[in-house]
């Protein structure tokens, strides 16, 4: 909402206010910031310039009609405006951002430093390849580590992102079905799978089913050979899974599926967990995405960028997707469908993405292995798993875990809200109150397979005084909701720049364009 009218502020709502509201509407450092429509105005500008002489215009239909009515602000202006709303967000650089299933990690700065090197960073696409031999030795040394760390013996580095790498291995599962003349429908899905794996499997045109999880979480096993025929093409399974738990019956799995004529995808979201203790290869998977922008440590969220390889079998590696680089004589090579021999690549799928992937993620994600090495990969996962664990136990006492009596969890602590009954509140209280204590909110309400999920994943860049003060303030939450009152975390969060919103109202009837103030209402709403 806006907190100018006319020119002047209003009192922000924001319920940590002491009762002494300041005439600007700031809280000493936490600044209360207008839309950057009211901080400039239309008919100003920043820059002094000349008037444009009458000429004739060439862009016909399409010259406006209209003022564009963007404000005019000063550099200064802009600049501070910008700081101070980047002031009001959280970033894996200010504290702990324990988002199940999402691997929100320390990416190191010098992977940054590498991927801005000359060379590197200022590369075009369609460069000749003989000029980009150090890029394209990047990429075959980096595509060799994933086979390995895999087991697999073909990669395609093209997927921009996890769903995109989902995408890809599902069009090599179809390609593969095509080329026999097996035209299969169906794909079945795990419950506790990632969440976009029914949406790639379905915009690949299969019929999506649900496999149940067993009461340890974990796939059902008996319930998915029951299901498998003729009809299915493949089973999604994500290993960890979306619970947290490793998957320890997923070479049964894989040889069942195998014998029924079907093809096993792993969803790699969560390789974090296993990377240099296990290799999916081992396990009978057919294919598997890798984010580089969760495991190898590339900068995550925003929108990107992404990169999502895919690593495949023996048995589908025919059938991935172009390009790829190649090593021969001490030279690199990307074979692209112009310059490939029909009898080697004519079962391909065809292309995931006009050109050969994210250069900036490739950089950072080798950086990243080669400063590690095998012995530092193995132990990322050791590490993240004892910090997963080491929270489950701080926790379980005072907040239910449905799946601890299992054993150890794998890279995330899964709670319920089922420790909330009689109190009133909800996950989404809980997550509120959180954002008081400082702490971006853990996974809510997913995965499904429990009520009122909380997924926390420590990741293994956390320390132990910083999960210790977690627990201590996950168990402080937890002792106040069953003591009360409640109004502290229905009306949380207190503390924050703004009360909490109407998320509903907010998603329906979203608000998405600024109008001038019209008779005194505020300009948005």
């Amino acid at each position: 909402m806006s907190m100018m009218n006319q020119g002047r502020p209003t009192q922000p709502e924001t319920s940590g206010s002491t009762g002494n509201p300041t005439f600007t509407g700031n809280r000493a450092l936490m600044l209360e910031e207008p839309l950057i429509f009211e901080v400039g105005a239309p008919d100003v500008t920043g820059v002094d310039l000349e008037a444009v002489p009458p000429h004739a215009s060439r862009l016909g239909a399409l010259a406006r009609t209209a003022p564009i009515g963007l404000p005019g602000l000063a550099e200064g202006e802009a600049v501070r405006h910008f700081t101070r709303l980047s002031r009001q967000n959280y970033g894996i650089d200010m504290g702990f951002f324990p988002l199940g299933s999402c691997t929100m990690k320390h990416n190191p700065r010098l992977n940054e430093k590498m991927a801005r090197l000359p060379g590197f960073a200022d590369i075009h696409p369609l460069a000749p390849q003989n000029t980009v031999q150090g890029a394209l030795e990047l990429i075959h040394r980096l595509a060799e580590w994933l086979k390995a760390l895999t087991n697999m013996p073909s990669v395609a580095m093209t997927p921009k992102a996890g769903a995109h790498g989902e995408l890809c291995g599902m069009l090599a599962i179809r390609a593969a079905h095509e080329a026999r003349g097996d035209a299969r429908k169906v794909v079945l899905v795990p419950e506790s799978a990632h969440g976009t794996n029914p949406a790639s499997a379905a915009f690949c045109g299969y019929a999506v089913e649900n496999i149940p999880a067993d009461v340890r979480g974990r796939v059902d096993f008996e319930a998915l050979v029951a299901r498998l025929g003729p009809d299915v093409a493949a089973v999604m399974i994500t290993n960890p899974n979306t619970c947290g738990l490793f998957e320890p019956d997923l070479k049964r799995i894989s040889d069942a599926v195998h014998a029924a004529g079907g093809y096993v995808y792993c969803d790699g979201a969560n390789f974090n967990a296993i990377v240099g203790r296990v290799r999916p290869g081992d396990l009978g998977v057919d294919a598997m995405h890798i984010n580089l922008h969760k495991t190898f440590s590339t900068p995550h969220g925003g929108g990107g960028p992404g990169s999502g390889p895919v690593v495949f079998s023996e048995a589908l590696a025919p059938f991935a997707p172009l390009p790829f680089v190649v090593e021969a004589d001490g030279r690199f090579h990307l074979v692209e469908e112009e310059t490939a021999k029909a009898e080697q690549h004519d079962l391909s799928f065809g292309r995931m993405a006009a050109f050969h992937g994210q250069m900036g993620m490739f950089v950072r994600a080798l950086a990243y292995i080669m400063s590690h090495g095998a012995d530092g990969l193995r132990q990322v996962a050791e590490d993240a798993v004892l910090n997963a664990n080491y929270i489950l136990r701080g926790l379980e006492d005072v907040m239910s875990a449905p799946f601890a009596h299992t054993g150890p969890c794998m890279h995330e602590a899964l709670f319920d809200d089922s420790f909330l009954k009689g109190t009133g509140l909800s996950t989404l209280d809980i997550a509120k109150a959180m954002i008081d204590e400082g702490y971006h909110p853990m996974t809510m309400y997913f995965p499904l397979v429990v009520h009122g999920a909380m997924l926390v994943e420590p990741t293994e860049t956390e320390g132990r005084q910083r999960l210790d003060q977690f627990i201590g303030t996950m168990r402080h939450l937890a002792e106040a909701a069953r003591s009360g009152p409640a109004e502290q975390f229905t009306t949380a969060p207190h503390f924050a720049p703004r009360s909490r919103l109407d998320e509903t109202r907010a998603a329906r009837q979203p608000v998405l364009t600024w109008q001038p103030p019209v008779e005194g209402r505020l300009a948005a709403e």
